[in-house]
């Protein structure tokens, strides 16, 4: 079933749902929305399960007609977008019919917004997934970031008997603080492991869904350690520090990396990078790996409560 004609795709627009796995090992990367919480929320909003396929709109949205009957809501990314030249609010599921008009502007703040429809995006799935992966063609439609004239189909979904809306939701800083775990290879680093973790840094214009390129104070390591490594799986999160001393913080789209790892940043913080726009200034924290698990569980608990309190509206 189609539900949107795409009459302006914006910048760079994809499907994506939570990611492709198992598949690393075949330098497949999982892919998957940047940021889990505005995807998963979204298609909460439009009682869909975490895992149907939304559209990322990165910077500036997509103009779209509808051309059937369905439930949406956008997430993310504080942008302006209008339904038939209204302005509609995000975070708040919102009834949509054919013929209507749904256009998109730019990020205020933040830097990815999210939009979700009944039934989510029903293109074929490739090895398990619907998330577009661009640099290998696969997922999505085409393996491509959408264009004008697509028409893009939806799967099968109930509409809401009611209007679903978040009672609160994040609100995106230009001062962003990671709680990071030092290593794998933070042995490499001795005065620069202090300096990353008591220093500023700013988010480059070299940032995309493969890592993000900060520039700062130069991160030195111990003079006898190597400038890389023997490349090795890489995780969302990893920080790694090339030979120039300025962190890259690996994203969703990269399996292995090849330069010592100072820190890796906690889950529950990944979708705070998401939301990063080039000049925003990171700091790191330092936590144990007890600790980030513990993080990770409270993670979990409030994904739960954020369904649980949307499912009973």
């Amino acid at each position: 079933m189609e539900i949107f004609r795409v009459h302006a795709p914006g910048p760079y627009t994809t499907i994506q749902d939570r990611g492709r796995f198992d598949y690393q090992h075949m330098g497949v990367p999982p892919s998957g929305a940047l940021d889990p919480f505005a995807h998963t929320t979204a298609n909460l909003l439009v009682g869909n399960e975490p895992d149907c396929a939304t559209l990322e709109i990165t910077f500036f949205g997509p103009h779209l007609e509808v051309l059937d009957t369905a439930d949406i809501a956008v997430t993310g990314a504080e942008m302006e977008w209008r339904v038939n030249d209204q302005p509609a609010p995000q975070w708040t599921s919102l009834r949509v019919v054919q013929g209507d008009r749904i256009q998109f502007g730019q990020a205020l703040r933040g830097c990815r917004a999210y939009l979700a429809v009944t039934g989510g995006f029903a293109v074929a799935p490739v090895m398990g997934s619907r998330s577009t992966l661009v640099s290998a063609g696969l997922g999505g439609i085409d393996g491509r970031a959408i264009q004008a004239g697509d028409l893009l189909p939806r799967g099968p979904g109930l509409l809401l008997a009611r209007q679903r809306r978040m009672p609160w939701y994040p609100r995106y800083a230009a001062q962003i603080h990671l709680r990071a775990v030092p290593g794998p290879q933070d042995e490499c680093f001795t005065g620069g492991l202090e300096t990353f973790f008591s220093s500023v840094f700013t988010v480059s214009d070299k940032a995309n869904r493969m890592g993000y390129r900060l520039q700062g104070p130069l991160v030195a390591r111990k003079a006898d350690a190597p400038q890389s490594i023997i490349s090795e799986p890489s995780v969302p999160g990893n920080v790694q520090i090339p030979p120039d001393g300025q962190p890259i913080i690996l994203m969703v789209e990269q399996t292995i990396g090849g330069y010592t790892k100072i820190a890796t940043v906690v889950t529950a913080d990944l979708f705070k990078i998401a939301q990063a726009r080039p000049g925003d200034q990171i700091r790191f924290h330092s936590v144990t790996l007890d600790r980030a698990h513990a993080l990770y569980r409270e993670w979990l608990d409030h994904l739960q409560n954020v369904r649980e309190a949307l499912s009973v509206q």
